[in-house]
């Protein structure tokens, strides 16, 4: 029996929508530079961990009347409660999720951070996994936050206090062990018009005005959805326009469906009639049709209630006549097709707060479920509740959805770059790259157009989802060089290498480059999060005093390429007299420098590239993207300076014959037969 539980605990991680750390155990995320607040009851065991190393907490608690209770937590604080305060203000300068309705929730509470006392811990030289408990005296709300400042990029060799402030992770072990009645939604986007919870195994019948917006929230997780919209204005003519799936595939493109939504849905008269805006899940079935009496009285079920009937009895009020079986946009129905085109599908993915928002391109009749489907995996076996809000066209929703850097990981919503706001200005045309969006194409010139200026000219092209690691530490070498091909005791300070990052059967994890900044400081800039996981790890096992921060947010990359780029670059960048100038910097060398003169933006400039052609590299910080770009298009105008997309980009580094993860190389294949064994020094 007990060996039979403690399986079906140790499996429950593998099965999407389940949480593998058991009843009454809850985890929560706090951003690097932010915060979160969470009620805490009597007896309740708090675990804050700091899953890289060298990031301090700041925890405070509170009753229910603002007063302060941290010493209730078995912590010993000191009145300074404007660090939290300057922290949050920070992150909400900064566009940090939640940082301004945090604050709110502080101010209706009563909570005066400025006198607030303050337990400072996780403090000194914590290793990578470092952790700290303590249980709770009294009912709380506890406030804890990972604080730091924005990462400096005018020293070779930052200080603890320069390094970038990364997540911690807060466990709550629940005094009160019930199995929880219900999941906590996550926070409105903004404040909804309207809320509607649809419960288990029904349907309901909503309005919405053109314009606004509808979330379809996955209360519990792995719960389908059917969601089917009409044109109420047709309606009003005693016309039935509703989301037509073969219309919807036939304009978009599609000969097959696929396991996820189109950004736009139309009617059979091939007019859009609702858009998707955000998806937290990814897996959702388009196309298919909503849950009919037939498929249960032929499996055997007679009389099982189904969504199409609950469709019918939802819009009866409506001149809408009945249906034995609705198509529908099936949210969170984890469908696939195998080699033979057979349909399939299996237990969704969705977890519990997940979401998908939409708006309205006309004036809809809308119906939701929440489908009873209970004789197989479709809803986990177990049908649970949808909910339902809606939000005015007022509010500016931006276009995302959610990246997870690994399948436990807090789902990260599409991040727009630093220099996002000068190339939307300049093209519609984005795709979704490593949780961020990048310009496929600009307007007025497009891939060819572009490749062109960089053989001859000279382009600008945006790579900031580029993953950056910092590397310091005493043995930040020895994990450097047990980690790459390359020989990091021959990289001087100053100097960039590109290599490739292995596991020890050869395969490999990343291609890259690495960055010496000082004696015992590296910077690993490559395309995924495993790489940065993977040094951390083999920091932990071979305890080496060397730690791996994150500074993929706090650092954007702007490349300059081509023939023309160091006559753009000379106008613009100052360097110390400690520091290369642009024109002396020799290939793979970079410099601590600045724009716009010895008072100007900090920067980082490098000569390297993706192009094979003569480039630079400017990395600064993401507060000073905009003014960076203009600076440097400023310069470039001359020159004809032209932006460049991806499309374009994945010519030219074909061309050169530079590689990239998932086409020419995999975790199964090595350095050399991806035809970079020049990194391997045998």
């Amino acid at each position: 029996m007990s060996a039979a539980v403690g399986l079906k605990q140790a499996n429950q991680i593998f099965e999407p929508g389940l949480s593998g750390l058991g009843i009454g155990k809850e985890r929560f995320c706090v951003d690097g530079g932010g915060a979160i607040a969470l009620p805490i009851y009597t007896g309740d065991q708090i675990e804050i961990i700091d899953p890289q190393g060298l990031q301090s907490a700041y925890v405070a608690a509170f009753d229910n009347e603002g007063a302060d209770k941290t010493a209730q937590l078995g912590l010993q604080g000191k009145i300074d409660g404007k660090l939290i305060a300057q922290t949050l203000k920070n992150a909400s300068e900064s566009g940090g999720s939640g940082a301004t309705r945090l604050q709110a929730k502080l101010v209706r509470f009563g909570i005066e951070l400025s006198v607030a006392k303050v337990a400072h811990l996780l403090t000194g030289e914590t290793q990578a996994g470092s952790k700290v408990q303590f249980i709770a005296e009294a009912d709380v709300l506890g406030l804890i936050c990972a604080p730091g400042k924005p990462m400096t990029l005018d020293s070779m060799a930052p200080s603890k206090e320069a390094l970038p402030a990364t997540e911690l992770v807060v466990h709550v072990t629940r005094a009160n062990m019930q199995t929880p009645v219900e999941y906590a939604l996550p926070d409105p986007l903004a404040d909804p018009t309207a809320e509607v919870r649809v419960h288990a195994r029904t349907a309901v019948a909503y309005e919405v005005k053109a314009g606004d917006y509808m979330q379809v929230l996955d209360v519990a997780g792995r719960q389908c959805s059917d969601f089917q919209c009409f044109d109420a204005a047709k309606l009003d003519q005693g016309l039935e326009r509703c989301l037509d799936a073969t219309a919807t595939r036939s304009m978009m493109g599609n000969m097959y469906p696929g396991p996820g939504l189109q950004s736009k849905f139309y009617d059979v008269e091939l007019e859009p009639i609702v858009e998707v805006v955000q998806d937290t899940c990814g897996r959702h079935d388009s196309f298919g049709v909503a849950c009919t009496s037939k498929y249960y009285d032929d499996a055997g079920y007679p009389g099982h209630v189904n969504c199409s009937d609950n469709f019918n009895r939802a819009l009866s009020p409506y001149p809408i006549a009945p249906r034995k079986g609705w198509m529908a946009m099936n949210l969170f129905f984890n469908t696939f097709f195998d080699d033979s085109f057979q349909l399939h599908f299996d237990d969704p993915w969705s977890r519990p707060g997940d979401y998908v928002l939409m708006r309205a391109l006309k004036d809809l009749v809308c119906v939701s479920s929440a489908c009873p489907c209970d004789i197989d995996p479709a809803n986990g076996w177990v049908p649970t509740d949808i909910h339902l809000r809606t939000y005015s066209k007022t509010n500016l929703f931006k276009h995302a959805i959610a990246y997870r850097k690994s399948t436990d990981s807090d789902p990260v919503m599409t991040q727009e770059t630093g220099f996002h706001a000068r190339t939307s200005a300049l093209t519609r045309n984005f795709t979704e790259y490593n949780g961020y969006w990048l310009a496929n194409a600009f307007s007025g010139h497009g891939a060819v157009d572009e490749y062109w200026a960089c053989r001859k000219g000279v382009v600008v092209t945006d790579l900031s989802p580029l993953r950056k690691y910092e590397v310091v530490g005493p043995d930040a070498e020895l994990l450097m060089q047990t980690c790459v091909t390359r020989d990091m005791r021959k990289l001087s300070a100053g100097q960039v290498v590109y290599t490739a990052m292995c596991y020890p059967n050869g395969g490999m994890i990343d291609d890259g480059t690495v960055f010496r900044l000082g004696k015992d400081n590296f910077r690993w800039v490559g395309g995924c999060d495993s790489s940065g996981e993977w040094l951390r790890t083999q920091a932990t096992e071979l305890g080496l005093r060397a730690w791996v921060k994150n500074s993929t947010f706090e650092l954007c990359n702007l490349q300059i390429q081509g023939p023309k780029s160091l006559g753009v670059l000379k106008q613009v960048v100052w360097t110390r007299a400690d520091q290369d100038s642009v024109e002396e910097l020799k290939w793979f060398r970079f410099s601590i420098a600045r724009i716009g003169g010895e008072q100007g933006i900090p920067i980082i400039i490098s000569r390297t590239g993706y192009t094979g052609e003569l480039g630079y590299e400017v990395f600064c910080h993401p507060k000073h993207g905009a003014e960076v770009w203009d600076q440097i298009w400023q310069a470039g105008k001359v020159f004809e300076i032209t932006p460049l997309g991806l499309e374009a980009l994945d010519m030219l580094r074909i061309e050169a014959g530079l590689i990239f993860a998932g086409y020419e190389f995999c975790d199964q294949t090595d350095p050399f037969e991806a035809g970079i064994g020049f990194t391997v020094p045998l």
